[in-house]
């Protein structure tokens, strides 16, 4: 090996190497391989990490929003990296839930109301009310996208 370093944010290593026999180099990447933990429903059951049911809600919850495809990636993201950096083997449903609603409610609130009344099964109008009311009650935590249009739809 010639020389390493990092790229791409630190998740590679770019390594240059030398072959011993007939000298010529080449470059190899080199990329851990990062487990996600699996998820374990309410009922009990349990399932692989699937990054597109959560890319998918938070888009459901964020149609016809102005928030950029950037912010929802980003948002995907660190969902993602909290839940690995948690280090468990096994996560309940719930906490990426919880995950998503706060992510949300940094990006947009009516998306946040939308996502939440699915999530915690609001049945009538006062559930709908009482959450806006906490929501309002919250110290001045302006979505981060509220000016932020985009021309482009998210993927």
């Amino acid at each position: 090996m010639t020389d390493s370093r990092l790229v791409a944010d630190g998740d590679q290593v770019r390594r240059r190497r030398q072959c011993a026999s007939c000298q010529e180099r080449f470059t190899t990447y080199e990329t851990a391989e990062l487990v996600m933990p699996r998820v374990v429903k309410s009922d009990g059951s349990r399932e692989s990490f699937h990054e597109a049911k959560l890319r998918a809600g938070m888009l459901r919850a964020l149609e016809k929003r102005p928030v950029s495809a950037e912010a929802i990636e980003a948002a995907v993201e660190r969902i993602r990296q909290t839940l690995r950096a948690r280090g468990d083997r096994e996560i309940n449903a719930r906490d990426i839930g919880e995950s998503v609603m706060q992510a949300l409610k940094t990006l947009d609130h009516v998306a946040y109301i939308r996502f939440a009344s699915v999530y915690r099964k609001f049945q009538d109008l006062d559930e709908f009310r009482a959450e806006i009311d906490r929501l309002s009650q919250e110290p001045d935590q302006e979505p981060s996208s509220t000016v932020r249009h985009t021309s482009e739809p998210p993927k």
